[in-house]
């Protein structure tokens, strides 16, 4: 097997440091640039190189065909704000403590953050990770955990307010933040991180007309005609981004890491459910819950040279992201980190299980995760097992699960992609094996 051109660069960087035949100095400059697309609230599916027979996202698409496209790849949780931390620490959120968007509702909720965020910023990041190896980072769109500078940033657009205040913008009002960092730090001859993780195709659905008018169908509802405008859109803004990287001649020398933050899907596509009416924002099983629609993404990497494009079946995690980025930088990530390098294949060939958790949305309990606890899954080879928590605190009034008590739930996902026919009664054998898998993993109240 040829040696990965990952592996090498990685230790040519070592060998000349060590050797004295670059300084660091002219090491930072070999070093390739990173950058970390995040859409918001977008279903697995909803992609053209996804194979969905009506969203168009050419500019996605052409950066599949010149990436390694991981098809099975899956977030730590299907909430916005313990997703994003969980993929900027490379930790699980009974880990890092940010389970939910809140910790009581509406109720003091700058207060109650401090001492949360104070907590988490004293955890490893690949941010922090890249900035004290002498990468410049900008930050704009999503980021719950204070301003920039908070997160470890040297550049950025959010001044500290929730989901992101002015870093909010970007896409929606063009990308010059973005673009003008990129073009500053290449005249600084300085590697750079972009957080581009925009509030798209998120609420509001507001998309340009001119947009909209290509999904308006006479028998399509407004609420899906309107995500469907909201995924072009947000393709046209990683169009701007990546055309402008390749205007700059920095394409070769860059990596682009493309995830989603959780799923969703619109209301209208589960009017069938009659729990529907309990939650009237969007469909059940996508955000906020265990099942693909909220857990699932398409996870891609692209490297000029270094990575063969390719469709991979191995499964991804939003966990890797931190031992990846620190692998092609060229730095050494934390040793307790449970996620693998996405560039390694041994890695990803010994992998069986990826795991997750769906907690409450809005009433965090930092001193005890498990609390709010609504489920624990697993994903092992073509199986999916889903563990309802009987101990969850009833009185967390958005439990917007509460109605699904069933114990366990498995799901053939090779079978049955959507998740209709639960099999846990016809292979018990199936949920003793992935029920035992999950127990070690998480064993609950062990955090």
């Amino acid at each position: 097997m040829p040696f990965p051109a990952w592996k090498f660069l990685c230790l040519l960087f070592a060998a000349c440091l060590v050797l004295g035949w670059i300084d660091r100095a002219t090491a930072a400059e070999l070093r390739p640039n990173i950058v970390l697309i995040v859409s918001d609230d977008e279903g697995w599916t909803d992609y053209g190189f996804m194979g969905h027979a009506h969203i168009k996202t050419p500019h996605l698409d052409q950066l599949a065909d010149r990436s390694v496209l991981f098809e099975r790849g899956y977030v730590a949780a299907s909430l916005c704000r313990p997703s994003l931390a969980s993929m900027i620490t490379g930790l699980y959120p009974f880990t890092h403590r940010i389970t939910g968007n809140d910790v009581d509702g509406r109720n003091n909720r700058e207060a109650l953050d401090q001492p949360l965020r104070a907590a988490f910023h004293t955890l490893p990041s690949f941010v922090r990770e890249l900035t004290a190896n002498g990468y410049l980072a900008h930050q704009s769109g999503k980021w719950w955990e204070g301003s920039f500078e908070d997160g470890g940033f040297t550049h950025g657009m959010t001044r500290g307010g929730r989901h992101g205040d002015t870093g909010l913008t970007i896409g929606r009002t063009g990308m010059s933040p973005v673009t003008e960092f990129i073009d500053a730090a290449s005249a600084e001859k300085k590697p750079f991180l972009v957080w581009y993780a925009p509030f798209l195709p998120h609420t509001p659905h507001n998309p340009p007309q001119r947009l909209l008018d290509k999904y308006i169908r006479p028998n399509r509802a407004e609420d899906v005609a309107k995500y469907y405008a909201m995924c072009e859109w947000f393709d046209e803004t990683c169009g701007e981004l990546l055309d402008h990287l390749d205007r700059r001649g920095l394409q070769e020398n860059t990596v682009v890491i493309y995830i989603s933050d959780n799923g969703w899907a619109a209301r209208s596509t589960n009017t069938a459910d009659p729990n529907q009416e309990l939650w009237s924002g969007y469909a059940l099983r996508s955000k906020s819950s265990p099942y693909e629609m909220g857990i699932r993404t398409p996870i891609m990497i692209s490297w000029p040279r270094h990575v063969k494009p390719s469709r991979s079946p191995d499964l991804a995690h939003a966990i890797d992201l931190f031992p990846t980025i620190a692998a092609a930088a060229g730095i050494e990530a934390p040793k307790n980190l449970p996620g693998i390098n996405l560039l390694d294949a041994k890695a990803r060939a010994k992998r069986d299980t990826v795991f997750g958790v769906c907690h409450a949305v809005f009433n965090m309990t930092p001193d005890n995760p498990d609390a709010t606890l609504h489920y624990r899954w697993g994903v092992s080879g073509d199986w999916k097992l889903l563990l309802r928590n009987n101990g969850l605190d009833t009185t967390d009034y958005k439990n917007i699960h509460i109605w699904d008590q069933q114990p366990v739930r498995l799901y053939n996902l090779k079978e049955d992609p959507h998740e209709q026919n639960e099999q846990s009664a016809s292979h018990p054998e199936v949920v003793d094996r992935l029920r035992k898998k999950i127990e070690a993993w998480h064993p609950v109240g062990k955090n």
